[in-house]
């Protein structure tokens, strides 16, 4: 970064305060990932000045030689990763990805049915202040607050009750295994379309460590970062023609202009190193790193919302600890322990000051981190939350824990 560092000085010293945090830190937030250097590689290379709208043998601007493989190459490994005949890999994250199959899917006062966001769902899954909601009717399904537990008896009986265009089955906090052909069934018998967003969970489904949603619900959508572990983008995947044409249109011309070339390359590059044995064992390893740490955590008393976790995901309630999750995640922050406050089902508090806390082993497992690591994250877990306003405990177990991290190098940071 020498000609950076000449150019702009402060960003140059940004990007470095930022490489010296994402590695001294245990970082436990579900959604983040650490990347390869050859994906960060491939996001910052020459791809970034081609516009190239349109699609592959189709586009509206010349010079499109090297963009037209690319694109085909990406759209090949995902379709072989992942088990599907189309896939859109031009949107530019999640949630315009969403957004799109709603436009390709849907007229504007449809109705919708998604997890309630307060229950694990996502924003883009019906919430009201999102346009999922704002430009749909949004019938919100939910967890069984006594479990935990996705009540699929109650999601049918709404489903026959408001008769939704659409079922988005997929969650942000929800700890256990989806079951997809039940959903793709309600919604067939309702006359709906389904659509599974598997955002956090499609590097568990490449590693064989969660069932995939691919043939069986009418779309899948996913973010190609967080377990996936590849640059900020998305893909859409169906194996129905109509529906694949359909989305398409609803990308481009319909949503957004041409795709971030740089992010296919990277994309590509991130599906390559999924499709290899080690990306497979990583894939188990979180699972494991997160059952360790669940387990832990609850025998210090911790009460996590569904008792425990089949995937790569934890959500705590920290009611019983005289704590709300806001103040727990600050604390943990300083202490050098990276978590999101989170609303827990029915949570009693404020969205901005709730109960819960969210946790995930994708980036720790990155680093290499295994089970004994998972029981010494939850002990300065415990450590911290208990002495929360601790400045000086906090300061040394940070200190602790840069230390320990050292021993864990991050991929594309260290070397």
């Amino acid at each position: 970064m020498s000609n950076l560092r000449g150019v702009d000085p402060e960003v140059w010293a940004l990007i470095q305060q930022e490489e010296l945090r994402q590695t001294s830190k245990i970082r436990l937030i579900p959604s983040e990932n650490y990347v390869s250097k050859a994906v960060l590689e491939a996001t910052g290379s020459v791809f970034t000045n081609k516009y190239s709208e349109g699609y592959a043998g189709n586009r509206y601007y010349e010079g499109q030689q090297n963009v037209d493989v690319l694109e085909t190459l990406a759209q090949n490994r995902a379709k072989e990763l992942f088990g599907a005949r189309y896939v859109n890999l031009q949107p530019y994250s999640g949630s315009p990805a969403n957004q799109a199959v709603c436009h390709a899917l849907l007229e504007p006062g449809d109705t919708i049915m998604g997890l309630d966001l307060r229950h694990g769902g996502h924003l883009t899954h019906g919430w009201k202040v999102n346009f999922s909601a704002r430009y749909y009717r949004s019938v919100p399904y939910r967890v069984n607050p006594a479990t935990g537990l996705l009540d699929y008896d109650a999601l049918e009986a709404l489903a026959n009750e408001h008769r939704p265009k659409l079922i988005i089955c997929g969650a942000t906090a929800y700890s256990r295994i989806i079951d997809f052909p039940r959903i793709a069934e309600i919604a067939r018998s309702t006359g709906a379309y389904s659509l599974a967003d598997i955002a956090h969970i499609s590097g568990l489904i490449v590693a064989g460590e969660h069932p995939s949603p691919v043939g069986v619900t009418d779309v899948v959508s996913t973010t190609t970062h967080k377990s996936l572990r590849g640059p900020r983008g998305a893909m859409i995947m169906t194996n129905s023609e109509e529906l694949a044409k359909k989305i398409d249109r609803a990308v481009f011309p319909g949503l957004q202009g041409g795709p971030h070339n740089n992010t296919t390359a990277a994309i590509a590059v991130a599906l390559k190193e999924a499709a290899t044995p080690e990306f497979r064992e990583y894939g188990r390893q979180i699972v494991r790193n997160a059952k360790t740490l669940a387990d832990a955590l609850a025998k210090k008393g911790y009460n996590l919302i569904s008792g425990g976790t089949d995937n790569h995901l934890i959500l705590i309630d920290l009611t019983n600890k005289g704590i709300s999750g806001k103040i727990a995640a600050r604390a943990l922050d300083l202490g050098g322990i990276e978590t999101n406050y989170n609303t827990i089902p029915d949570d009693p508090r404020k969205a901005n000051d709730p109960s819960g806390l969210r946790i995930g082993t994708p980036a720790v497992t990155t680093r290499g981190m295994k089970e004994a690591e998972m029981r010494q994250i939850a002990e300065w877990m415990d450590l911290i939350i208990r002495n929360h306003d601790d400045e000086t405990l906090l300061d040394s177990t940070r200190n602790e824990i840069a230390s320990f991290c050292e021993a864990f190098p991050a991929p594309g940071i260290t070397t």
